[in-house]
């Protein structure tokens, strides 16, 4: 009786210690990954950070031999994303691709579940989005001084969209307003598209967007493009200005972030951002952002940490300028 109890434990022993074997892979940063990696966007299906994210993931899918599925989480302004990659388990298998709005700009106007130098692990930039200013055609601008200028003859007239509250888009608009003393009114949506659809259908007047969903509007004569937000004419539309040119010091720049959970293991943050280096130093991935209007810039995560801190202070500077309610 005594050995069948002793055969027993041992073999019990046997099948604990080769299941954990088996299982170590899945929770061991250097087996990582060996299942699909879900990638939260907090933005409709269809944006400029959509986009972005789905040339990432099918990088990774290619490179890793894992599927890198996007999830798109819109709503809120962003927050419900943010607040469900936040909460994922930390291991690697649940990411995001944020903004400037959802990591910077949301916190600082509202009261979010989530505390994005808190509950995140900066990975890598992804890439620079200068915000294109762009216009339905009937109102008659075909740059930012007479854009101004039809701003100051009808005060409070004209209609700015955005993809919500919050967002790098809205946070233009009222640069726009402060810089160039003029007043418009703000019209947020729930997400790009509809804002976008919209303007094509002249029912605002002009926003502020990422250039690849705007971009081929206004080549097809559907928009107007005004002006560029960056500090520099964009490769891709060289014979668009900057706002700059007519509004000293004007800069209105989304960027894109890779992050994870809070915990994520410190190896795994490390392979990741290995490969988002790798990534957008190939020249034809980078040509391809570039063609669209995006800047690629990758960082480590330290650096991503730090430039994050900065833009904080800047965006809590125009907040404060707008005259905007603050999160309390």
């Amino acid at each position: 009786m005594s050995q069948n109890i002793s055969t027993i434990t041992v073999v019990v022993a046997l099948g604990l210690l080769s299941g954990a074997a088996l299982a170590q892979p899945r929770t061991d940063p250097q087996h990582y990954p060996v299942r699909p990696i879900r990638v939260i966007v907090a933005n409709t299906a269809g944006s400029a950070t959509d986009g972005v994210t789905r040339m990432v993931a099918q990088r990774f899918t290619e490179a890793w031999g894992q599927q890198m599925v996007v999830d798109n989480r819109a709503g809120a302004g962003g927050i419900i994303g943010h607040d469900l990659a936040a909460k994922a388990a930390p291991d690697g298998y649940t990411l995001l691709v944020s903004t400037s709005a959802g990591l910077i700009i949301q916190p600082l106007l509202t009261k979010v579940p989530y505390d994005p130098r808190r509950d995140f692990a900066p990975i890598s930039m992804v890439v620079l989005s200068p915000q294109m200013l762009v216009s339905h055609p009937s109102i008659g601008a075909n740059n930012v001084e007479e854009l101004v200028a039809l701003a100051r003859a009808k005060p409070g007239q004209l209609n700015c969209a955005s993809p919500g509250t919050g967002t790098s888009n809205h946070l233009g608009c009222e640069m726009l307003k402060v810089m160039a003393k003029v007043n418009f009114l703000h019209v947020p949506y729930k997400g790009t598209s509809p804002a976008i659809n919209d303007l094509v259908g002249g029912h605002v007047q002009f926003m502020f967007n990422s250039m690849p969903a705007v971009w081929p509007l206004a080549q097809a004569g559907k928009l107007r493009a005004l002006a560029h937000g960056g500090t520099k004419r964009s490769p891709a539309a060289p014979d668009v200005p900057t706002v700059a040119e007519t509004i000293p010091g004007f800069q209105c720049i989304t960027w894109y972030a890779l992050v994870a959970p809070r915990g994520t293991p410190p190896a795994i943050v490390s392979r990741l951002n290995g490969e988002m280096v790798k990534m957008l130093a190939d020249p034809p991935f980078a040509k391809r952002l570039a063609d669209q209007g995006q800047e690629p810039q990758s960082t480590s995560p330290a650096e991503l940490a730090a430039y994050m801190g900065a833009e904080s202070d800047r965006w809590a500077r125009v907040i404060k300028a707008a005259g905007l309610a603050t999160a309390q």
